[in-house]
This record gives structure tokens, sequence and C-alpha cells, in this order.
């Protein structure tokens, strides 16, 4: 894809999103571009996994008439507040993101880069922006720490005060930025607590993917925590339909709706990782070979989201149960990467 398109659509000004080569970014930009919007893709395709998994997404935006996209870093202020600024964009979903738990043992820098100053140039730019609307942006279940799978989800009123990873620190750094620009700047923002999304074109550093792979081509999986741990793992689909109703209600600024909130999107099913484990399983129709692992470093025990504020501002409610999910992202690995076409050419010898 050219990396600087500059094709416009009709209708009302462009949503700006950040990360649109990731898996949350691709899936949101594609659901925006249906309903009519027009859409400023931006994202540096990074190697953190695979880049052509990422210019594999990129291209299914091959055509659109109303997407432009721009290989651009979002620590770059001075040239993200231009492209804003010239673009005319009053609403941005910014998604993009140093993401993974264990990589940020190794590479913290990597997650000051990204997250902090990419958060902080994106909070310059909006708050720059003429008649600014609305930023959405991604913070992370994460920030609540390791705390035991208890009879209801986690809420947003819960404490965030003990990150137990470098990565879970910045997104509660980016969510407390924002809070303070916010009350300074006064422009509507919203925070969304990320739950374990899962799904077709997902990330291949996630576990139920990288188990996939590892169990068509017959290789051990390590499940980590003993199989003790717990998530809530939530659906693409789910997910962009939280994003995109959260975007289109912006706080308003009274006295009990304050121009920034945080708020969780979950599935709000936990599901243990031996039960994951079984499902995938049973979507592959093959069995695991399973290698039990202690916990480690930055993992937590369990998420569970309480999801019942963004349901009341929006009508969110999950549909894709975890057996439906797995089978569909299942399907489309298959696909993907050629997995029946190569067994085909392995049983025809």
């Amino acid at each position: 894809m050219n990396e600087h398109e500059k094709v416009r659509g009709g209708g009302r000004d462009p949503v700006l999103v950040t990360g649109a080569a990731g898996f949350i970014g691709h899936a949101t930009a594609h659901r925006l571009l249906a309903r009519g919007e027009r859409v400023i893709g931006i994202d540096v395709v990074n190697a953190y996994y695979d880049p052509a998994l990422k210019e594999a997404r990129l291209a299914t935006f091959e055509g659109h008439p109303d997407f432009t996209f721009h290989r651009m870093d979002i620590a770059d202020a001075e040239g993200l507040a231009a492209l804003v600024r010239h673009e005319g964009v009053r609403r941005v979903v910014h998604l993009a993101a140093q993401a993974g738990v264990r990589y940020s043992i190794e590479h913290p820098f990597a997650y000051q880069h990204s997250n902090l100053a990419g958060h902080l140039s994106v909070l310059e730019a909006c708050r720059h922006a003429p008649d600014f609307e609305h930023l959405v942006y991604a913070s992370s279940s994460s920030v609540y720490g390791d705390r035991p799978l208890a009879g209801s989800g986690f809420t947003e009123d819960d404490p965030t005060v003990s990150p137990v990873s470098l990565y879970a620190a910045t997104k509660r750094s980016c969510e407390l930025m924002s809070h303070a620009y916010a009350g300074l700047y006064h422009f509507a923002q919203t925070g969304l607590r990320f739950f374990t999304v899962y799904g077709p074109w997902g990330r291949p550093d996630m576990a139920y993917f990288s188990f996939t792979g590892k169990i068509l081509s017959g290789q051990p999986i390590e499940v980590y925590g003993e199989g003790r741990m717990a998530r809530d793992f939530t659906y693409i689909d789910d997910i962009v339909d939280g994003v995109l109703g959260a975007l289109d209600n912006p706080p308003g600024g009274g006295m009990y709706d304050p121009l920034h909130r945080v708020l969780n999107i979950g599935d709000s099913r936990p599901v243990g990782l031996m039960d994951m484990i079984a499902t995938l399983e049973a979507a592959l129709g093959r069995e695991a070979v399973k290698v039990m692992r202690p916990m480690q470093p930055g993992d937590v025990t369990a998420t569970y989201a309480d999801v019942s504020r963004l349901n009341a501002l929006t009508g969110y409610h999950p549909r894709v149960m975890l057996e439906e999910g797995l089978q569909r992202f299942a399907d489309w690995y298959r696909v993907f990467y050629g997995c029946e076409a190569e067994a085909a050419s392995q049983a025809a010898e």
C-alpha cells in the first residue's frame, strides 16, 4: 500500500485510527468504513511480531476510497499534530502501543517510547485540533494487577496502584495523563480497559494464537501458571461493538459526567486456561502435547471484567461464545497460513 495515499471520501470529518495495522485497529477501521465513515489509519508497522501479518491486514484496505494510510510513528509529535490539523480530524481512536507483558521485561524503553511518548503525542495533537470531539484510547485490564478470581468482575473503581509489569504501569500512566489533559484542556476522552481480545487476524504473541501453530505442527505447548490461570476472553467483533459505542457517546463534562472516564471492555465470562486449551483442541481436531511451567514474571492469575458501565452507556453485550470464536479463529488460521493445502500435499505424498 502507498505509504501516503491521499484519497478523500465523503461524509463526516475523518476518524483517525492509530495502530491501523494492528489487530484491534484493523477491525475497528473496517467497521468504521462499513458504516460510511472516512478513516485515516497510521501505524509504524514494527517487527514486534511478524510484519507480514500487519502488511496483510493493511492489504485488506486496498482500493477502499474512504481509507487513507500513513506509515508513521505516533511518538513523532510534530508529524502527528500536522496530520491531525491538515485532515481536520475531530475524533481519534488511539490503539497503537507496544503490547505484551513478557516483552517489557527485556525491552523497557520500547514501552517508554510507544506507550508514554506516543500517548503524549496523541494528547497534544488532540488538544490543538479545532473543535475536537472525542479521543478513545486503549488501556488494559493489566492495570488491576494480580488478584484472585472473585465472584464478581473487576470494576472501574477497583484499586489500580499495584502493577506487576512495566506494560501495566505504562497503561495506567496513560490513563493519568489523559485525566490531567481532560481537566487542563477540556476535551472529551474515554479509556477502554481491554480484556484478552482474540479472533481472526489476531496477535501471534497471544497464547491461543501461538498454541494453534504448535498444535497443528505437533510441537508441545508451554502452559504457564501450570494451567491455573483464567482469562476473560473477548471476541474481536464484540470488542469493536464496544469501541464504536464508546466513540459515539463522548462524556459531556457535567458534574456527574466528567470529561475523562475509563471503562472496562470484556466478555464477563472468565475461562480457565486449561478449558481454553480444550476448546481450541476441539476447534482444531487435535490434542495438544502440554508442558506445564510456573507463572512467568509480570503475568496475572486472572482477569474478569464488570462491563455494566459500558452496557449502560452503549447497550454493549458480548455475543460470541469462546467455542464459536475459537472455531472462527481456527478456520481463519488454516486458510491464512495454508494449513489445509499443506496437509493435502503431505497426504498425497
